[in-house]
């Protein structure tokens, strides 16, 4: 039930508009990369909000072991979502489907090769590996890479180091 909570208040704050205040951008952009800043940029402002906030909460939890690449990993582990364009009424779409079939990345694979709404659906499933992809190309940590592409994963098959997963995983809490 807490996972549906959870998805139930995610929706209605895609439904504000905007991304994050001016003082969030700054303290974002004085954390990531050039290029990752770029890809931060592109996420929707619910995204980016979604983002910052995970962030500010691992800052807090790790103090001086909030690194850049952990604070960039908290900020873009949602990255790949860019990838599919979904939007709010698609990404529930994509969110029920997913629930009711049981996520499967072999299926979601395949719906990457199917028409045009079947694809934009496979590619926001896999949104952990597309977005790992993204980070790699734009010289993104090793850590941060790892992060996006794990964070869906159970802690048991993650590579992350267990303190910054953890820290990560009960900052986002999807």
């Amino acid at each position: 039930m807490a996972a549906a909570s959870h998805l139930i208040s995610r929706f209605f704050g895609s439904l504000r508009p905007g991304g994050p205040s001016a003082t969030e951008r700054q303290w974002v952009s004085e954390i990531l990369l050039p290029a990752e800043y770029k890809i931060w940029s592109s996420l929707a402002g619910p995204d980016r909000r979604h983002s910052a906030t995970v962030a500010r909460v691992v800052d807090r939890s790790l103090g001086d072991l909030a690194s850049p690449p952990v604070l960039a990993a908290a900020l873009l582990h949602d990255c790949g979502k860019i990838v599919s364009g979904l939007r709010t009424p698609g990404r529930v779409v994509a969110t029920l489907i997913d629930a009711v079939l049981g996520h499967d990345d072999e299926r979601a694979r395949r719906w990457t090769q199917r028409s045009r709404p079947l694809r934009r659906f496979g590619q926001y499933w896999l949104h952990p590996q597309l977005g790992a992809e993204l980070l790699d190309r734009a010289g993104s940590a090793p850590l941060t890479v790892a992060w996006t592409r794990e964070h869906h994963l159970p802690a048991a098959m993650c590579t992350v180091e267990t303190r910054f997963a953890d820290a990560l995983r009960d900052a986002d809490d999807d």
